[in-house]
């Protein structure tokens, strides 16, 4: 019982961590766009959401450290894109 306790836990904490990566509004917004747009680079999205390439730089590590996006260099460049499906679901309910 005590470790059917402690597994519902650790869904609970993962949970939890997942809500506070995306609890901040630039990261929401970024992982939405990646979901409606597909597959993004830094450039664009810095064009398009008019901030700082650092701010978005940033915001991007957490995400990916949370395991939020993945990337995938393509040349130059580093493309951004969300394929966490919990996330996706997330996502589409908060926005609905």
């Amino acid at each position: 019982m005590l470790e059917m306790f402690q597994e519902e836990l650790e869904i609970y904490e993962g949970n939890a961590e997942l809500l506070k990566v995306l609890a901040h509004p630039v990261r929401l917004c970024i992982v939405k766009g990646l979901i409606e747009r597909g597959a993004s680079n830094v450039s664009t999205m810095y064009t398009n959401l008019n901030m700082p390439q650092s701010t978005i730089s940033q915001h991007l590590a957490k995400l990916k450290s949370a395991r939020i996006v993945t990337s995938e260099r393509k040349g130059l460049e580093i493309y951004y894109n969300v394929e966490n499906e919990k996330v996706i679901q997330l996502i589409q309910v908060l926005f609905q």
